[in-house]
This record gives structure tokens, sequence and C-alpha cells, in this order.
């Protein structure tokens, strides 16, 4: 199976073209082509296929790192439109993406980043899922002997977000799988932790569900961006800074999509056999 190593901000992707070979991996094979020792080695892992529907140039499924299927992934969606436009799958600089959670448009620009309209994002409970949210901005959540203070949303994925004084030294890998499996989240959740520079940038580190700590997430800097705007704490656009790299977000508020813009950088490409 030929296969291509990409990464957006240090968020490392194993991307798969579905649409001129024949794809059907099983969890194991997922796991495999992830493991960093035994495999390729990634965060997730990018299927590309043809449209299911008439609005869509294409289908874009991920895969974390454990075997199983997420809704979204937004520094691999700019990895994809990279992947499908540098392999000649289209000739569009702009293109329509399903995914798992919905449509989504990702653009490349012509300083070589790319830009990805996210969506708008869903506050609701029942949708992100939230057991016994209230749609607060500001929730208490009892994790361990300790309550912590998370602003929860989704943005095709399930996000808790909690403003730190110090991310360098936040205990990223002592709350965050504790929060990624918290009862109160029947889908799980990706916990980040969000350390406020000035208005208009931020530090950002995400436990993400599924793969544990990455260098960068996308999604994960749009839920932290749109936080802290409705905290009160930032304002739109807002610079991100990951361990990875630098990512810029820009929302208009509630019910407006959130503009995601980052780079999108291909590593290498093989082949595998499974």
């Amino acid at each position: 199976m030929k296969f291509t190593k990409m990464h957006g901000a240090g968020n490392d992707f194993v991307v798969i073209d579905g649409v001129r070979q024949s794809v059907n991996l099983t969890p194991e094979q997922l796991r495999l082509l992830a493991d960093r020792n035994f495999g390729v080695g990634c965060d997730q892992i990018l299927l590309v296929e043809k449209a299911q529907s008439k609005e869509a140039d294409f289908r874009y499924r991920i895969f974390n790192a454990d075997g199983g299927e997420v809704e979204q992934c937004g520094n691999g969606a700019r990895c994809f439109v990279r992947f499908v436009h540098d392999q000649k799958l289209t000739g569009k600089r702009e293109i329509v993406v399903e995914t798992k959670s919905g449509l989504i448009v990702p653009k490349l620009e012509d300083d070589g980043r790319v830009t990805v309209n996210m969506g708008a994002p869903i506050f609701t409970a029942e949708r992100i899922p939230f057991t016994e949210g209230t749609g607060q901005v500001s929730e208490p959540l009892q994790v361990g002997d300790e309550i912590v203070h998370i602003s929860v949303l989704s943005m095709g994925n399930p996000h808790a977000v909690q403003v730190v004084g110090d991310v360098e030294n936040a205990p990223v890998n002592k709350l965050g799988p504790l929060i990624e499996r918290h009862e109160r989240f029947p889908k799980r959740v990706n916990a980040g932790f969000m350390q406020v520079l000035d208005r208009h940038s931020i530090k950002l580190r995400v436990y993400e569900r599924g793969t544990g700590e990455t260098l960068a997430c996308g999604t994960g800097a749009c839920a932290a961006v749109v936080a802290g705007i409705r905290l009160g704490l930032v304002q739109s656009p807002v610079h991100v800074l990951t361990r990875g790299g630098s990512l810029s977000i820009a929302w208009d508020g509630v019910g407006h999509p959130v503009m995601l813009t980052g780079p999108a950088i291909t590593v290498f490409s093989g082949e595998i056999t499974l």
C-alpha cells in the first residue's frame, strides 16, 4: 500500500489515497501504521476517498493511533488539501470535503499555507456530547480529588478547554487522560490547556482523544480560541503557539464558522506491506 507521511505544525499523519487504490484497513493494521517503533508512526491516519454526495469533491476519514475512527481533524484537513493537490487528484485550490461530522472547505493559499472553514462551533451539551452540561461558558468538572473549570464545545469533535497560568508546567499528562475518559463525556474528549499571552495570542497544549498529547491540534486550537473569546480573554484573530508550530484562528462569534490557517508539509512517501 502506498502512503505519504505529512505534518501540520508537528501533528503528523499517514495519508492514504483510497481513490486510486483499494484500501480496507482493520483496527490492528491502523495501529501498526501509527506505531512509531514497528510501523510508519503518526498521530492519525487520513484516508482520501471518493465523495458520497454531489456537493463534495472528496470524502475524508480520520483514524486515531488507537485504530478508532473520529469525526474531525483540523491539521489533517490542511494536509488533506495539500495531498490531493500534489497528487493531482484535483486542480482546485479550494475543495469541499465530506467528514463524519459534515462538510468542510479547505483552501490552498498562495503562500503554501492552507485555510480551512471548520464550520460553526457547537455549544449544545447533547450534541457535544457532555452529560449534565448547562451550556455555560465555564463549567466545573470533578477530576479525581480536584475541580477544574472547563469550556466545553464541539468543533465536529468534542473539546474541554481550561485556562492555565503556565502551559509548560500544566499537568497535561496527569489531568489529560482523566478528562479524556471522564464519565461525563460519553464519546471521550480532547483536553486543552490554554495560556493567554495577550489579546491576540495564546499558547496551547492538547491531550487528544485516542492519541495522547500531540505537538499541535487544529480543532483544539479552534476550540481554545472560541473559548477564549467567549470568556472575554482574547479577540479575533488569534495566534496560537503550539509545541510544533503556530496556527492562526479567526472567529466572528456565535453562528459564524471558525477559520483555521496553518502549514501543511509533506515529509516523505513510501510503500508498506501489511
